[in-house]
């Protein structure tokens, strides 16, 4: 005898989620959505090419200096990204500083270090290796070198006096006669 047969069976119906929840559950995925494609879409777009506007962007030294790029503005920016474990980073440290006592008397040149992956205490061992005094900061949680969409270190870039990309070094300078050559055409 089966006693599951003999029992009554519901006449309930299914419980429905209210319009609202449904609504809501709706906006979110679409909300969602929304910024998964704005995410691919920046991921896809590349890195900032030669003639573009540069976005700001700011940093914050080793002695605790915040350099803001929009207060450079009508000045040439030379943003160097580079490591203090990066051999070929070495081969022009000496050229860069060479290169930036050669512009500071003029002020419309300012030089811009900015540590990739680094630890502090080798990075400040490398600014004082090489005897760096242009303004170098790290690139806290690699915030700027994404904007830029670097491939390695070291790479350069030469932001006009309109804030557009003027010139992309990627590789070490291989003289201070190099950097300057970009530089005077940048200024012109």
């Amino acid at each position: 005898m089966n006693t599951l047969q003999n029992e009554p069976k519901s006449q309930e119906q299914p419980r429905r989620l209210p319009t609202w929840v449904v609504g809501l559950a709706f906006t979110g995925l679409v909300a969602f959505l929304l910024l998964v494609g704005l995410g691919l879409r920046r991921a896809q777009s590349g890195p900032i090419t030669v003639g573009q506007k540069v976005p700001g962007f700011s940093v914050t030294t080793f002695e605790g200096e915040t350099i803001d790029t929009a207060d450079l503005a009508g000045k040439v920016i030379v943003v160097n990204f580079w490591a203090s474990w990066c051999k070929p980073c070495e081969q022009e440290a000496f050229e860069l500083e060479s290169a930036y006592q050669y512009y500071k008397p003029g002020g419309e040149v300012v030089f811009l270090g900015v540590d990739y992956v680094d630890t502090e205490p080798e990075a400040l061992a490398f600014i004082n290796k090489f005897g760096l005094t242009y303004a170098n900061g790290p690139d806290l949680r690699t915030k700027i070198s994404q904007m830029f969409r670097i491939q390695g270190v070291p790479e350069t870039y030469v932001i006009d006096r309109e804030g557009k990309l003027a010139y992309v070094k990627k590789g070490p300078f291989l003289s201070t006669a190099e950097i300057q050559n970009v530089i005077d055409q940048v200024l012109q």
